[in-house]
């Protein structure tokens, strides 16, 4: 039951993000963990926390506070933190009015960190939702970077250990710019 729901899982990311482009199948299965509702904020700050070399992300919202207890503050932190030990980090916004003061907010902390934050130009809104960690590791669902989004609201998401997947993810958002 849990190779087949992996497989399932697997495929359809893989649908999901690249439908427009034909990109081969993965050759290795990949390891896939279900990041439930609240499940999402202490996976992803694992993974930024473990980072040696990469970090790729891009969030429609990334709405850190100074409120004590902010989830997407303590992840800006961990993103800094990366910064900090030498891995290359790189974050990318939506722009748009809706989100974009948020997102300001967030990257003008990132940034003082040393951190990349890309705010891509053009009309096409920036709606995807992933991280890809050290080449290996990519959480993709839908996961804003919110408080709401990591305490309260019912979101899926998925941490996969799929090498292959985070080189298709990382071509993708590298794309974005």
């Amino acid at each position: 039951m849990t190779k087949t729901l992996t497989r399932c899982v697997v495929g359809f990311l893989a649908v999901l993000l690249l439908a427009a482009r034909p990109v081969p199948a993965l050759s290795a299965p990949a390891q896939a963990t279900l990041l439930a509702d609240g499940a999402y904020s202490g996976a992803v700050r694992e993974r930024i926390r473990g980072a040696k070399r990469r970090i790729i992300c891009a969030f429609y919202l990334f709405k850190a506070s100074g409120r004590r207890g902010n989830l997407p503050a303590q992840i800006a932190q961990d993103l800094a933190q990366a910064r900090g030990r030498g891995v290359d980090v790189t974050v990318i916004l939506e722009p748009g009015d809706s989100v974009g003061r948020d997102n300001r907010a967030a990257a003008a902390y990132l940034a003082r960190k040393g951190v990349r934050v890309i705010f891509p130009p053009g009309r096409r809104t920036t709606h995807a939702k992933a991280v890809v960690i050290d080449d290996r590791y990519v959480l993709i669902g839908s996961h804003n970077l919110s408080h709401a989004a990591l305490t309260r609201n019912r979101e899926l998401s998925v941490l996969l250990d799929a090498p292959e997947l985070a080189a298709q993810v990382t071509r993708y958002l590298e794309g974005i710019r």
